[in-house]
């Protein structure tokens, strides 16, 4: 069956693609895209330039990842990603421990904030960088929901403290304009598009 570029029935005829990130969300819309893909690690130095907007930060860190597999590529692409949650201009990333989950969860509750992810595709030295934005409407959270969220869910591999998928995103998010894979970690419909013309 042909269910169209990147599936498995079409791999033979598409570069074999790279996924460089250990999150288990972004593994998963992969494959709920019917992508075939291998995950291969490398450890990146995350910081960037104090004089960058929160998009171009996103794409920035996107791109440094991509560059740790410059050298050694074959005939395949990288595809790299990073989520960065901002509010106020002020971005929030991953929480040091549960104090900081719970400051920055506190800070989200009642309000709006973007969601920015830059992703970068790789192949033959060819970088290509795009992001999408989301908005996220958080209702007003109580210091117990926040609380009990943080502890049971351990929320620290995850920018602004949440995972929208999880109980937290489930009872406290009142509407998102934009994408919700985004949220998620991947803009799913725009990176398809974007692969489809990376060839």
């Amino acid at each position: 069956m042909d269910y169209g570029l990147w599936t498995i029935d079409s791999k033979m005829n598409s570069p074999r693609l790279i996924l460089a990130s250990k999150s288990p969300r972004r593994q998963e819309l992969l494959r709920l895209m019917d992508i075939d893909f291998r995950i291969v690690l490398k450890d990146v130095d995350e910081s960037y330039p104090d004089n960058l907007t929160p998009e171009e930060v996103a794409v920035y860190i996107a791109a440094k990842k991509a560059k740790a597999f410059d050298e050694t590529l074959t005939d395949e692409i990288v595809l790299t990603a990073d989520t960065i949650v901002c509010i106020d201009d002020q971005i929030l990333g991953k929480p040091t421990d549960a104090p900081h989950a719970v400051q920055m969860l506190q800070l989200l509750s009642g309000r709006m904030h973007r969601v920015i992810t830059g992703v970068c595709l790789l192949r033959d030295h060819q970088y290509h960088s795009f992001y999408d934005v989301s908005e996220v409407y958080f209702g007003k959270l109580s210091d117990e929901e926040i609380h009990n969220y943080v502890e049971k869910y351990q929320p620290f591999d995850k920018a602004g403290s949440y995972g929208i998928q999880e109980r937290i995103g489930l009872i406290g998010i009142e509407r998102i304009n934009g994408s919700y894979t985004n949220v998620v970690g991947l803009p799913t419909e725009k990176l398809y598009k974007e692969l489809a013309n990376f060839r």
